[in-house]
């Protein structure tokens, strides 16, 4: 009888392993996400693996994969680099509300060209009329993140903070507080 061994516990792990450890269970759970976080972190060549499961069939894959991977660029932004390109289509591209609060953190870790940071902006302002309030939080953090890459991003992001502050959600009220008094130190 053959022992099957865990994938986690390899040192060179499929794209179908790496993608089936994120599937399965429940959607509001984060399932292997973490474990899978930081079996990349410890294997950074498996990045690309799991940037893969970004476009992955399975809904769930795709939401975990995105969680790994914005843990893993937390602490390696310079993974994010080579996939710059497909990051910021899927940034225009996605309507998954997961997906997009991850690309939102994500998408201001990558060097972004003055062109490419007015782009990301412009999609992340469309997401400020996503019925998530979780997205339009994660992509007001990402704004005000974007301005202090580019500083002629900064009046219209502050414009919009003000705004926010006033009529936006409870959680994007708090975080554009936040936000403006960082600014503010600038």
């Amino acid at each position: 009888m053959m022992r099957q061994t865990d994938p986690m516990s390899r040192s060179r792990v499929t794209r179908k392993e790496l993608h089936a450890l994120l599937a399965g269970g429940d959607r509001r759970s984060i399932g292997r996400a973490d474990a899978v976080a930081a079996m990349v972190l410890e294997q950074p060549a498996l990045f690309a693996e799991l940037i893969a499961g970004l476009w992955n069939t399975d809904s769930l894959v795709r939401m975990r994969a995105a969680d790994a991977a914005e843990k893993v660029s937390l602490k390696r932004p310079d993974l994010l680099h080579p996939f710059k390109a497909e990051l910021l289509g899927l940034l225009a591209e996605s309507n998954e509300q997961e997906l997009r609060w991850h690309l939102a953190q994500m998408v201001p870790r990558l060097p972004l060209t003055r062109e490419e940071c007015a782009r990301a902006a412009s999609i992340l302002r469309s997401y400020l009329d996503d019925r998530s309030s979780i997205v339009k939080t994660f992509a007001i953090q990402a704004l005000a993140d974007l301005a202090g890459i580019d500083g002629a991003l900064l009046p219209d992001t502050v414009e919009l903070l003000h705004e926010v502050t006033k009529n936006g959600t409870p959680a994007m009220r708090a975080r554009g507080r936040k936000l403006l008094a960082r600014l503010a130190r600038r």
